[in-house]
């Protein structure tokens, strides 16, 4: 008998529950289980081929999962998957629009598409346009607009009939940093008015910048949850510091400090790696460091930030060359 689980009452707006799905031998998802609340920005990490589309596919009805149960908005999308596709916007990696159309026309084809009507589907255009910063560009053909621009219409698309969860993959890949900033100020403001939003991304600093929460997945299994600081504390890092002296300093000349320990180095440098247990303990080093016997030149002090943390739960860097699934 398949083991039962009770779901959580609202606001939880997406639900999964030991989500699996495989293709051929490989599980691109394994026993996944996770939550997104209304009005929260979840981001989800992993390296390429973690199962990252997989998963926001999984949860927009385009594919089936092999096990497991999901639930948008309190709708089981086994049961209902027409009900689930009215509650949510996807916005896929690979812009979605029609080139020969105007930016006002592919925007209003899918508000039509998500039952508006034509009165509705005008209004709701050109509102969401203005958010996106397209207004004065709603008559030009889509051809004719830039990088950054059809990423910012790929988003309106996948907003325009204000669904209450928002699946993004990816929304920012390869745009310029006007277009980004409005991208996020249009995410913030979708989340501050009760969206639900599933951010997948390979930028840590977006994640650090625009998350309320992330999910760090590898081989399809959820590694851990939390926010920034939360993964940076799971992952077990702690701050370094770089010292480089004018001469090498004697092995042992940091030893009596509690906590402080050097890192190996492949080749002898004048320049010395620590790591430190927190932050307070940088003055003691360097105090340390000028009794040494050796000039000190310059020193550098590293905090651990999201990227150390993914690296050390993953065992590898983001950009892994894979094919992501």
């Amino acid at each position: 008998m398949a083991e039962e689980r009770s779901f959580a009452a609202p606001p939880v707006a997406i639900e999964t529950a030991r989500l699996r799905k495989s293709y051929g031998p490989r599980w691109a998802v394994d026993d996944l289980s996770f939550s997104v609340n209304t009005g929260e920005v979840v981001g989800l990490l992993g390296p390429n081929g973690a199962g990252k589309t997989t998963t926001l596919s999984i949860l927009a009805t385009l594919i089936a999962p092999d096990r497991g149960e999901v639930r948008i908005a309190g709708i089981d999308s086994r049961i209902a998957p027409a009900g689930v596709r009215r509650k949510i916007g996807f916005v896929p990696q690979i812009i979605a629009l029609y080139a020969p159309l105007s930016a006002y026309q592919n925007v209003e084809i899918f508000a039509r598409i998500q039952g508006l009507t034509r009165r509705a589907a005008q209004a709701r255009s050109f509102e969401t346009l203005e958010a996106v910063g397209l207004r004065e560009r709603a008559n030009d053909p889509v051809w004719t607009l830039s990088g950054g621009m059809k990423r910012r219409l790929n988003l309106a698309c996948g907003m325009v009939h204000r669904p209450q969860v928002l699946l993004l993959d990816e929304p920012t890949v390869g745009v310029d940093p006007q277009s980004r900033e409005r991208i996020f100020t249009t995410i913030r403001a979708a989340a501050d008015s009760g969206v639900a939003v599933l951010y997948s991304t390979h930028y840590m600093e977006e994640v650090e910048r625009m998350c309320d929460r992330a999910l760090l997945i590898d081989d399809g299994k959820l590694l851990a949850q939390g926010t920034a600081a939360q993964l940076i504390e799971i992952g077990g890092r702690h701050p370094r510091m770089e010292i480089t002296f004018e001469n090498s300093p004697s092995p042992n000349w940091c030893a009596a400090l509690p906590g402080v320990r050097e890192l190996p180095q492949v080749i002898a440098t004048p320049k010395v790696i620590l790591e430190i247990t927190n932050l307070r303990q940088v003055s003691e080093v360097l105090e340390q460091a000028h009794h040494s016997g050796c000039k000190l030149l310059e020193f550098a002090v590293h905090s651990p930030n999201l990227s150390d943390a993914f690296i050390a739960l993953t065992g590898r860097a983001l950009r892994d060359a894979a094919t992501e699934i």
